[in-house]
């Protein structure tokens, strides 16, 4: 007699081929909708997706489904040089070595990244709370001028109001580095940090909020024009990635949810994501 787990007897037993057929289809078509804002998620991300929506199902279930029908993260890859360190322009250490990120406004990290559509390219500049990884400055321009970067430097300004002593950290990129924008950082009583020459791991948070853009907007969004850009662009960045992407690294909160739960100074959920470089 061979034994079987009680959960075999019970799933090929008791539910009818037709039955598991029809249930497999329509978790599937949910983890479609998932996959269509967030094509990159894993069956983990794709479970908390769907438990927000209000459906349950176990991780082995959606495992099994994703396999079943090859629902994997589509991704494609296209390379445009944005970081251009060959200028005269003073270089500034790395204030984030051994440093513990403990709160919000502590450290913002900037970064630059383009989008392609057609025969062209626009570039997208931006600002995250390393602590809450959300988004609090960008700006988009048809090119890579300083006031690309001193836009979406403005908006964060703007939105955080930051005290004496935040860190500003970014790549060695003139953008970065010219006066106009290390004056503006100066004038907020901001400090400035590079990364190291070579060595882009100290931003590796922007470098995957750079990648979730691409894989979950821009490739599936495949814009025509730069009014295109204009158009869907901050709805991603505000509506979809603020609000309601959810990160593992912040025990799947989205960059909102995380901020909300700080500013309520909960103190004891705060603590579980400190950032130790």
């Amino acid at each position: 007699m061979i034994s079987l787990p009680s959960s075999t007897y019970y799933y090929q037993g008791l539910v009818p081929a037709e039955l598991r057929e029809k249930q497999d289809a329509e978790l599937r078509a949910h983890i479609e909708r998932v996959q269509m804002t967030h094509p990159k998620s894993g069956y983990r991300t794709v479970r908390e997706y769907l438990e927000r929506a209000g459906i349950h199902a176990g991780e082995r279930k959606i495992r099994r489904i994703m396999r079943k029908f090859g629902l994997r993260a589509r991704v494609r890859r296209f390379i445009v040089r944005t970081t251009d360190s060959r200028h005269g322009y003073q270089v500034y250490p790395n204030l984030l070595l051994g440093l513990r990120v403990t709160c919000l406004n502590q450290v913002w990290v900037a970064d630059i990244t383009y989008i392609h559509f057609v025969i062209r390219f626009v570039f997208l500049a931006v600002i995250l709370d390393l602590y809450s990884r959300k988004v609090i400055g960008w700006n988009v321009m048809k090119s890579l001028e300083t006031d690309l970067t001193l836009g979406a430097l403005n908006m964060a300004l703007a939105r955080r109001k930051p005290e004496a002593g935040l860190i500003h950290h970014s790549d060695r990129g003139v953008q970065y580095l010219s006066h106009r924008y290390t004056e503006r950082l100066r004038e907020n009583k901001i400090r400035i940090s590079n990364s190291a020459k070579g060595n882009p791991y100290d931003n590796a948070f922007m470098e995957r909020f750079m990648r979730t853009l691409k894989e979950e907007e821009v490739h599936l969004a495949n814009y025509q024009t730069y009014l295109d850009v204009l158009e869907h662009l901050p709805d991603f960045i505000e509506e979809v990635y603020n609000k309601k992407r959810v990160h593992s690294a912040l025990g799947y909160l989205t960059p909102e949810e995380m901020e909300s739960l700080v500013t309520e100074k909960s103190t004891q959920v705060a603590d579980r994501f400190d950032i130790q470089f």
